[in-house]
């Protein structure tokens, strides 16, 4: 499914976030938007996911299915958001656990191989507490995948990782996450390159985007690929420009 932005404003406190922005999200890609802090990539995302509800907002979001995007986006956060009562097992059911009280047999059977999936099968009763920061974040991972959404909006997900642990992430991600419409936000033009077959920068005041930037190569790519280290030179560069 195709989704695109058109013609969107958002007004926060009397400031003027962004102003007739375009935003095209093709079926099946992922999309990475980088900028430097407070420009508005969070509300943009929040724009996306009907949450921006103390925001003045102008525009239109349009999916090429015609039905309304609100109520079909996953979110990941920053943070991975686990309730700490719930088990690793009940913390991937928890969208069916609100809606329903009781996950059916087929959706235990889905967390259970989604939990397979993130190699944490044998953690599936286990409390978010028992992990690392990155099994958790793998965690949130497989909750996402479980909500099963034609978007899947990510904000900085593994910003909190240390390199390595954050590089065995984005791995995995490319591998779940392959085939779906993704918009991910990241400060991190080495995450942005290694995962998206589109980047754009948000920048200025208000803010616009950048035109989109086409990598090439299967994802994830390679940390020392030349076109990715041509690429971040470029994307650091036009960032620093942004720097106060």
């Amino acid at each position: 499914m195709d989704i695109r932005i058109e013609q969107a404003s958002l007004r926060w406190q009397h400031h003027c976030v962004f102003s007739n922005l375009n935003l095209s999200l093709p079926a099946g890609h992922w999309t990475s938007i980088l900028g430097q802090s407070g420009v508005g990539k969070s509300s943009l995302l929040q724009l996306l996911c009907g949450i921006a509800d103390d925001a003045e907002i102008e525009g239109r979001i349009e999916c090429s299915d015609g039905r309304p995007l609100q109520g079909r986006v996953a979110w990941m956060a920053q943070q991975d958001l686990l309730l700490p009562w719930l088990s690793l097992l009940d913390n991937v059911l928890l969208g069916a656990r609100l809606r329903q009280g009781t996950p059916s047999a087929e959706q235990k059977e889905l967390g259970h191989y989604l939990l397979q999936q993130v190699g944490l099968a044998d953690r599936a009763l286990s409390l978010p507490a028992q992990l690392s920061g990155g099994q958790r974040q793998r965690v949130a991972l497989a909750r996402t995948l479980f909500q099963d959404q034609p978007l899947i909006c990510m904000d900085e997900p593994f910003s909190a990782l240390d390199a390595i642990t954050r590089l065995r992430l984005q791995d995995l991600a490319a591998k779940l996450l392959s085939g779906r419409t993704v918009l991910m936000i990241t400060h991190d033009p080495l995450e942005a390159l290694r995962l998206s077959d589109r980047i754009q920068v948000l920048r200025g005041t208000p803010a616009h985007l950048t035109d989109p930037l086409l990598p090439s190569g299967t994802v994830p790519r390679s940390v020392d690929a030349p076109e990715v280290l041509e690429y971040q030179g470029r994307l650091l560069r036009m960032l620093a420009e942004d720097t106060p």
